[in-house]
């Protein structure tokens, strides 16, 4: 199984962005923490982040040629804006999840609309890093 982990903007600067809400773990060891994890379980992973909206629709398209088998995507800001992303996800129909480290129901009012989450078949929200881990279980037991 080979699976896409896509991160959106700013989460490259967890550990130092507003810690009270993401923690103080940094993104490096979020990507080990996947990668450990997915070497446990046998499953293929592809790393990728991004603070540009395009790169991330790219990456979704790539993951089609690519052929990969489901995305954990974690769209960050761009889950309460992106249609672009939203669109992306249904035109590769890859089976997709969405993750978020924080719990976004519990913030701000903007936060409380998912584009992205519209075109995924799960969501793990408020988990921390766990979440991811949680999504690629759940892509692996499809």
């Amino acid at each position: 199984m080979h699976i896409l982990v896509i991160n959106g903007p700013n989460l490259n600067m967890l550990g130092i962005r507003e810690p009270h809400i993401y923690g103080s773990n940094t993104y490096e060891a979020l990507c080990s923490l996947i990668l450990d994890y997915a070497a446990e379980k046998g499953v293929e992973i592809e790393l990728f982040q991004s603070n540009h909206e395009g790169e991330i629709v790219d990456a979704i398209h790539e993951a089609y040629r690519d052929e990969v088998d489901g995305i954990v995507i974690n769209p960050a800001a761009y889950t309460h804006t992106s249609v672009a992303i939203l669109d992306a996800l249904k035109a590769v129909a890859i089976p997709a999840v969405e993750v978020h480290i924080s719990d976004v129901s519990q913030r701000e009012p903007f936060r409380q609309i998912s584009y992205a989450g519209m075109a995924c078949e799960k969501a793990f929200i408020g988990l921390g890093f766990d979440g991811y881990l949680r999504a690629i279980d759940y892509l692996i037991s499809k």
